[in-house]
């Protein structure tokens, strides 16, 4: 018997976010020691909420609760970005490296925005 597949694990959001949280992860890696405790845990945690509360809203039997938890997830997505940015204007990482996975944010963002129209629209 093959381990069970919850639900969310076919969703292509959260493939798409749980990428995005990995490839934050590894920028964040590159944080200067220092900053290991403060913004960068942060940013990890904000990062590792976006997959993890589409995951939560795909488990709940509401639509307007699946819909709730995209949009929690929506929340931490642009919170992560946002100290990204931060994270440049620190010199902690450089703008190009934000740029590599700027097009991750978009795809992931534009993912959950279509998983939450599904979820409203059956509401």
């Amino acid at each position: 018997m093959g381990m069970e597949v919850f639900q969310f694990e076919s969703l292509t959001a959260w493939i798409k976010a749980k990428e995005l949280t990995l490839s934050v992860y590894r920028l964040v890696a590159k944080f200067p020691q220092h900053e290991q405790f403060a913004l960068s845990s942060q940013i990890r945690r904000a990062a590792i909420s976006i997959p993890s509360n589409i995951a939560e809203g795909s488990g709940r039997i509401s639509m307007k609760e699946k819909a709730h938890f995209v949009e929690i997830a929506f929340g931490s997505l642009t919170e992560t970005y946002c100290q990204l940015l931060l994270a440049v204007d620190l010199g902690y990482i450089a703008t190009a490296e934000l740029e590599a996975i700027k097009s991750q944010f978009s795809d992931t963002s534009r993912l959950m925005s279509g998983l939450r129209n599904s979820y409203t629209s059956k509401h």
